[in-house]
């Protein structure tokens, strides 16, 4: 390469010096008096790995993808949304009040017959399906039976608020027949799901289907009610379905002594002026 001029160097000094650079490093010296002036021109590239002034941004490396705006969102770790409030016997409510399972019990229905009473009872009154009154307002034991059923439950110091009423299907069986196993089966997750969020202690079951539906077994009424039974983590007391009972009223002693059962496994007292159901 041709050597600078010493008037050309001169002019390159002092531009460095409006530069603001006022003494150069010793490496250059030293490469200064290896190499022709020149060399040290073409060294300058080298400057690239000074740190950028303030300000400044640095250049893009070839083929290096640009730099990117850190957005806030983009920085965090995926967290999936958070989960909706825990279902509650509304959500479930709504979820009878779609099924479809048992295509004779839909076509025949009026509504779905969901349950009543305190979500948060101790005593869960257990049926068997709902009849047609029943499948007419939409609620558990509302007929004949429903207003022997209250009179139990004030003769033990009770009311239907205080408790939870519901029935093994949700769907009144055609001409009021008994469900089918098959229809219990349908309903029966259900019906787990509903006792889950009401979470009772104890379960009174009401005929001779809610009993052996709800315990899995085929023993007769006669010899399931008198007994305090132990299912699932609760306390069972089985005993007549009230429309039974409107049918025999000689069964109705032995229907108060299965409450009388009940209510002393409950710790709750009868109050003095209970006394046998009337007719």
């Amino acid at each position: 390469m041709v050597p600078l001029s010493p008037g050309t160097v001169l002019q390159r000094l002092e531009s460095l010096q409006r530069a603001g650079v006022s003494i150069l490093p010793r490496a250059t010296a030293r490469l200064s008096q290896e190499s022709p002036p020149s060399a040290s021109v073409s060294a300058a590239p080298a400057i690239s790995h000074v740190q950028q002034p303030p300000g400044e941004a640095s250049p893009t490396r070839p083929g290096s993808p640009p730099a990117q705006t850190r957005e806030p969102s983009a920085l965090r770790t995926a967290v999936p949304p958070e989960p909706s409030s825990a279902p509650t016997l509304e959500v479930l409510r709504q979820e009878v009040a779609g099924c479809t399972a048992c295509n004779e019990l839909v076509s025949s229905r009026t509504q779905t017959v969901f349950g009543v009473g305190n979500p948060r009872a101790r005593l869960c009154l257990m049926g068997e399906a709902p009849g047609a009154d029943e499948d007419r307002l939409g609620e558990p034991f509302v007929g004949r039976a429903g207003q022997l059923l209250n009179k139990m439950l004030e003769a033990c110091g009770l009311s239907r608020d205080e408790v939870y009423i519901l029935n093994v299907l949700k769907c009144r069986p055609p001409d009021n027949r008994n469900p089918t196993p098959d229809e219990a089966r349908a309903c029966a997750g259900f019906l787990g799901r509903q006792l889950d969020l009401i979470a009772p202690e104890f379960i009174g079951c009401l005929g001779a289907v809610a009993a052996q539906s709800y315990l899995a077994t085929t023993t007769p009424i006669g010899r399931l009610r008198g007994t305090v039974h132990e299912h699932q983590g609760r306390k069972v007391v089985c005993t007549y379905h009230p429309a039974y009972l409107l049918r025999n009223p000689s069964a109705k002693r032995q229907a108060w002594e299965d409450l009388q059962l009940l209510m002393n496994a409950m710790g709750v007292a009868i109050p003095p002026s209970g006394n046998q159901p009337a007719r």
